[in-house]
């Protein structure tokens, strides 16, 4: 948990936050994308976090992934913006918050992908008609997205 999300529920409580997320579509040169296991939730999505006070959205997204999945980013494109109902979560230790996510895609990177580390069992990569179960819900817009093929800049409402 950042510093900010430490604050703000010791002044709260666990009444809902706001928080924005960054998180990357990352694709290897087969066109397959990397989905993490999580440890918190057993399931699947794309790595990325919160973003910390006086982050850029580039920043935030560097950072959660290469803290991650050992891996560096480069030409990042803005694959969409989600909003909505969907943000709306609640932690198993009762934490409200209520995200938006600003979600990246590249298929350009450098590094040796980690496995096995404090935040997720695995990181994988699968091909657009052969994804994991379950897929994190919050992040299941975003993925479709990507499965569909889109590559527009995505706004949901």
């Amino acid at each position: 948990m950042n510093d900010y999300i430490k604050t703000m529920r010791s002044l709260i409580g666990k009444e809902r936050l706001l928080t924005v997320g960054c998180g990357a579509i990352i694709e290897n040169e087969y066109g397959e994308i990397l989905l993490q296991r999580r440890k918190d939730q057993n399931n699947w999505g794309i790595p990325g976090g919160v973003m910390e006070i006086g982050e850029t959205f580039i920043e935030t997204v560097t950072r959660e992934v290469l803290e991650e999945t050992g891996l560096i980013l480069y030409d990042l494109k803005l694959f969409g913006i989600y909003s909505g109902k969907r943000g709306l979560q609640e932690y198993q230790n009762g934490d409200k918050i209520f995200s938006v996510q600003i979600i990246f895609q590249t298929n350009r990177y450098t590094g040796k992908l980690k496995q096995n580390n404090e935040e997720s069992y695995e990181h994988t990569f699968f091909p657009r008609h052969s994804m994991p179960s379950p897929i994190n819900p919050h992040q299941e817009p975003f993925i479709r997205d990507w499965q569909k093929g889109g590559y527009k800049t995505v706004i949901v409402k």
